[in-house]
């Protein structure tokens, strides 16, 4: 005998957790499977017990007022009062094994011939590359703006779709236009979990997926049966292209898992390190550093938010360049230490779509395929890869499901 659930979502990263939100909210009782051992995906706020508790951001670093659906949920979980602002600090340049200022790579006359094309040409079918070079100068986009959009999204921006980098979404005023939470941005992955009508299971490991009827049957790797009516999955594409497209499961069309199997992934390497305030009195605060040729991307600081004993960083890595004993040494020669000042190390990997251009052909042939039925699929690969970007799409799917 199976277990039976009115909706079952398989993933609890942000983008999971928030369709059980949705679910929940209209009355519909949502049990959430989660391979890991914890929820929230890449949002991971990284706690050492040896510092007294404190924290630093591993995965998604802020969130923004103009996150208009995260910031539905954060009300209604109660948690606005709980919004903390973030310190203004900028970023630096790392290059040449050296820190620098942003307007040091800055090519100011190319910049002006260049700037007027960004006001006429369109995003749409182009990469990042193919539209800001030209439209920021080529000198430009390789010494500085190319590493910053690299730095954004944790992985080569070139082939990134240019309509896809930073969409543009309406400002709640009366927000912090940046913020945090207290104990970091764990904190509303924790409190979705948490929430009525949703059950939480971590360390869950789905081996297949059966139509059963006009419903689903999931099959546990522990041998655990499950049946629900509704099923929604929040995991990564390749993920999903596996559990759908076996001849037994619910979405044989090979050219709809071929859709999702298309997408890439880029795997990230992140050293999330807490120092002591005082072996860093050399270095002034700062959001971060952006990487010119590194073996990292970006480091993103934990400055925003000044706390009297130390201070956090985390250096987010390309996989497989550099041996976890260089990539310990090459932060604290970023930082200006060594590595005996280092009080709190955790090593943090992360999985991030690559998406490339025609990836709106790709979202039109799943969404084609998925109207109708009572199968749901969102994540961070349908319209980015931003907090906001994944909650949007769990509103749609959520939308479609239980109107």
């Amino acid at each position: 005998m199976s277990e039976a659930f009115e909706h079952i979502v398989v993933g609890g990263g942000i983008s999971g957790l928030g369709l059980a939100h949705g679910a929940a909210r209209r009355g519909i009782q949502t049990l959430v499977l989660e391979a890991a051992e914890r929820v929230g995906g890449c949002i991971n706020s990284q706690s050492f017990p040896a510092c007294g508790g404190y924290w630093v951001e591993a995965g998604t670093h802020t969130c923004y007022n103009s996150y208009g659906h995260l910031l539905d949920i954060l009300g209604d979980l109660g948690l606005m009062e709980r919004l903390t602002p973030k310190a203004k600090v900028s970023f630096a340049l790392w290059r040449h094994g050296q820190r620098q200022t942003i307007f040091s790579a800055l090519h100011l006359g190319e910049l002006l011939l260049s700037l007027p094309r960004l006001f006429t040409a369109k995003k749409t079918g182009l990469s990042v590359r193919d539209y800001y070079a030209p439209g920021l100068g080529a000198a430009n986009y390789r010494d500085l703006f190319g590493p910053a959009f690299s730095a954004v999204i944790c992985q080569e921006a070139d082939d990134f779709p240019a309509e896809l980098l930073f969409r543009r979404k309406p400002r709640r005023k009366e927000v912090l236009r940046s913020f945090t939470l207290p104990q970091g941005l764990s904190e509303i992955p924790l409190a979705l979990a948490r929430q009525p009508g949703v059950t939480l299971r971590t360390g869950q490991s789905l081996r297949e997926i059966r139509r059963d009827g006009e419903g689903f049957r999931l099959l546990m790797a522990d041998g655990q049966e499950l049946s629900c009516a509704t099923l929604s999955l929040a995991t990564p594409p390749d993920v999903a292209a596996r559990l759908l497209g076996a001849p037994a499961g619910p979405l044989p069309d090979q050219a709809v898992v071929g859709a999702m199997a298309g997408i890439g992934m880029r795997e990230i390497e992140s050293l999330v390190l807490a120092v002591s305030t005082q072996a860093l009195g050399h270095l002034p605060p700062s959001a971060g550093l952006i990487a010119v040729d590194e073996a990292f991307n970006a480091m993103v600081s934990r400055d925003y938010l000044a706390d009297g004993a130390y201070r956090g960083f985390s250096f987010h890595f390309r996989p497989g360049v550099l041996t976890p004993e260089d990539q310990e040494q090459r932060s604290c020669a970023a930082l200006g230490i060594a590595p005996a000042a280092i009080a709190g190390l955790a090593r943090v990997h992360n999985r991030l779509p690559a998406l490339r251009v025609g990836h709106g052909e790709r979202v039109a042939c799943i969404d084609a395929a998925l109207a109708g039925t009572r199968l749901g699929i969102t994540g961070n690969w349908f319209q980015g890869v931003s907090v906001e970007d994944c909650l949007t799409r769990s509103h749609q799917e959520c939308e479609r499901l239980f109107a």
